[in-house]
Formats: structure tokens, sequence, C-alpha cells
């Protein structure tokens, strides 16, 4: 009472309890909902799920024959969310069936997915001219380790190399090269399996090993060209490695 006389002395007409009380914790809970896997129905134009498009892109790869008729077989696949995503077209290979080298970029840029073949806009125009200055114009076959171009030119993530990556262990076996060339952090990492960057791996030969262990090959990875367009400086360090390819080469034997 003292307490209550002294509050009203003081003007004071609502007294606050000695103990919080937590407000939010009085009112009721809502029962969580329970979804079950056969009331969630798959979006229109959803990409079919991993391991399947994976199981499929073996299948048409191993139909494949030769290099035209992987060419068709990557055109008609849809497994690819990529294909989806305002791609223009698939974008397989260009340069010699046989030659023995095969270099592998990242993916498709703008003017590739424009004119349908790898490796044609800036940075392949740098390339070309940095082969043929290393005496190996003509003896590369070119691809990439996913065939449609990435929204915004972005790098392909993993997922999306695993379902083409059929397709690409298919054309190396097709062409049969001495040596592989992987340009950029994305191409390295994804047939390495290395977590370290490009400017740590570059320069250095490793040894490829396909899916179901038919097939070993050295493996360079070097600078992509689009990098070097950024960084003219490195260009020294790509033409170190070409001079490593190009000797190399000359004593590699096919497997």
């Amino acid at each position: 009472m003292l307490r209550v006389g002294l509050c009203l002395l003081i003007g004071v007409d609502a007294i606050v309890l000695d103990a919080p009380v937590d407000r939010l914790a009085e009112r009721p809970r809502a029962a969580p909902q329970r979804i079950s896997p056969a009331a969630v129905k798959p979006q229109a134009g959803a990409a079919p799920d991993l391991s399947g498009a994976i199981a499929e892109a073996r299948e048409r790869a191993a139909q494949a024959q030769d290099i035209e008729s992987l060419a068709a077989a990557i055109a008609a696949f849809d497994g690819c969310g990529l294909k989806r995503e305002g791609a223009r077209q698939a974008v397989f290979s260009r340069g010699a069936a046989d030659a023995p080298v095969i270099l592998i970029g990242e993916a498709p840029g703008a003017d590739e997915d424009m004119q349908g073949a790898p490796f044609v806009g800036r940075a392949g125009k740098l390339l070309d001219r940095m082969l043929a200055a290393a005496g190996l114009e003509g003896q590369v076959f070119i691809t990439n380790t996913v065939f449609w171009r990435p929204p915004g030119n972005r790098n392909p993530t993993p997922q999306e190399q695993l379902v083409c990556a059929p397709f690409l262990e298919r054309a190396i076996a097709l062409v049969q090269p001495r040596l592989l060339v992987l340009a950029g952090g994305a191409a390295a990492k994804a047939l390495l399996q290395r977590p370290e960057g490009i400017l740590a791996l570059r320069g250095r030969w490793f040894d490829w090993t396909s899916s179901d262990g038919a097939l070993a090959l050295p493996a360079l990875p070097t600078l992509h060209p689009a990098f070097l367009l950024r960084q003219p400086a490195a260009k020294k360090r790509a033409w170190a490695d070409l001079m490593l390819l190009a000797e190399r080469l000359g004593r590699a034997e096919r497997p």
C-alpha cells in the first residue's frame, strides 16, 4: 500500500510489475504444417535431376562414333539447364578431329553463342595468334567444359560441368590427343578436381584420367585468353606455358 500511495502522490497511475512478462510467449503458436513430397509439383520446364541427366548424356555420348555425330548428340541434348537460359545454340568445337592437342576452355561467350563455335571472339583471336606464334597452328582441337553460354557470361557451375562431362570425355576419346591444355580456372578445377586457383596450377603438368579410367593424359593448365586481355602483363606466363606444351608435344606419344 505504501508503494501505491507513493505512486499516486507523484502522478503515476500504472505500476510496472517487478518480473518481466513475455507477451509474445503467451500467444498460442500455430501448429507447423507438414508438406508431403507428393504435394510438391515440379515447375513447368524444370531441369531434370542431375543423375538422370548425366546418365542420358553418357548414353548419347557413347553412341557417337565421330565428332560430327557427337556434335549432333550435344545439340539434341536437353539435360543441361543452360540450354533453357537464353543460349541461342550449342557450341561444341573447332579444329582438326585428329589434332594432337585438345584445348578445353570454360564456356561459350556472346560471340561463340552467335557463331556456334568456341573461341571466336577477341579472346579466341588472341589464342589463335599465340598458337600460331608457338608453331601450334592446326594442331589444336578446341572445346569447352559446357556447350551453352551461361547467362551474363558467368562461370559454369560444377553441376553444369558434370552434365556435359560425358560429351567432353567422348570428344577426347574420339580425337585421341597426346596432350590436354586447360584454359582458365573453371576448366582446370573441373578436370583435375583440385582446389587451387589457376595462378597456382598454371605451368605445371598434371595427370588427367577419365571417369571410367580408360583414358589418361598429361594436362597443362594455363591462363584463359580472356584473362590475358584484362591483364596483358600475364601474357608472358601464358607464352611460357605454350613453350612447355610445344616442347612436350615434340616427345609425347599417343596413348
